[in-house]
């Protein structure tokens, strides 16, 4: 194969994502040429509603898939927070790159962090896991809904609109916003999205040139922390109705997960942590799983849908 060609949706965040997939790509494989294919998304067009009220964040894959299965793309990428825990029937993953920063940034012009917050301050977040946690810190803030691509979420908050936004580090990050991060939301206190940070390359099954290309650029730690994240989430059934936060690290041998299950409506939210081997990871997701449940993390799941 001397070409690939990498579906992507048009955002700034993710053409920055698929190009620097596509330089990792050719510095793998000197002679081979990759070249992006820009696609607008239903997820990306709809803005004025929440992602859980118009189908879920698998909405910024399926024109991508089509693409693929159309034979106008050979794989697609994808931020792997987005990717639903069950892809769709002759997809597979054949990369997850190593992961970039995990937690969520707190961004503020006049407050340093959420505890500085006036009584009943704006805060832009349609993520129901942020809103969830944000809820159980502080009961007083008003919690609206903020779409949009990494720019417009920060134009919105420069108008004036909110006192403060919550977004993932990562992106702002890849962006050349690092300045803009006031404080990062990070565990054990605050939970991120499952395989927030990580990027992913998706491809068909049954083109395997494709797949041993792209698995040049897979890691094989961040595969194993986010394979237990996703494996709780898909245990819990979670999606983006469901608030559910999860992240793993691993210490040598050793694979720690933390789990949390929220509510926004009352902003309690369910806590479970285990240990296990790094290389039972779906194990130790389903572990985590069954430990929030005990707790009556399903009621609050079932709540949500």
């Amino acid at each position: 194969m001397t070409m690939l060609r990498i579906a992507t949706r048009k955002s700034p965040l993710a053409l920055w994502q698929s190009e620097h997939v596509a330089d990792r790509l050719r510095v793998a494989h000197p002679g081979l040429e990759v070249v992006l294919v820009p696609m607008s998304t239903r997820g990306d067009e709809v803005l004025d509603r929440s992602l859980a009220a118009i189908g879920g964040k698998g909405l910024f894959l399926k024109e991508l898939e089509l693409a693929m299965q159309r034979g106008d793309a050979d794989c697609a990428v994808h931020s792997l927070k987005d990717v639903p825990m069950e892809l769709e029937p002759g997809f597979a993953l054949p990369a997850i790159l190593a992961r970039g920063d995990h937690a969520d940034a707190f961004v503020s012009h006049g407050h340093e962090d959420i505890g500085a917050l006036p009584q009943g301050a704006r805060v832009g977040t349609s993520s129901l896991r942020r809103q969830s946690q944000l809820r159980a810190l502080r009961p007083d803030l008003e919690l609206v809904d903020l779409r949009g691509n990494v720019n417009t979420r920060l134009a919105r908050l420069d108008a004036g609109e909110y006192h403060a936004i919550v977004l993932a580090c990562a992106g702002l990050q890849r962006l050349g916003f690092d300045a803009r991060i006031r404080a990062r939301l990070d565990v054990p206190h605050w939970v991120p999205a499952p395989a927030q940070g990580a990027i992913a390359i998706e491809c068909r099954e049954d083109d395997p040139a494709v797949a041993a290309l792209c698995a040049a650029l897979d890691d094989a730690d961040t595969r194993t922390c986010v394979s237990a994240e996703r494996a709780m989430n898909r245990a819990l059934h979670g999606s983006c109705h469901v608030p559910v936060a999860a992240f793993a690290s691993l210490d040598g041998q050793q694979l720690r997960l933390s789990g949390l299950v929220g509510g926004v409506a009352e902003g309690r939210c369910i806590r479970a942590e285990a240990c296990g081997p790094r290389d039972a990871p779906d194990t130790l997701g389903m572990a985590v799983a069954t430990l929030l449940l005990a707790q009556g993390a399903r009621e609050l799941i079932d709540a949500n849908l």
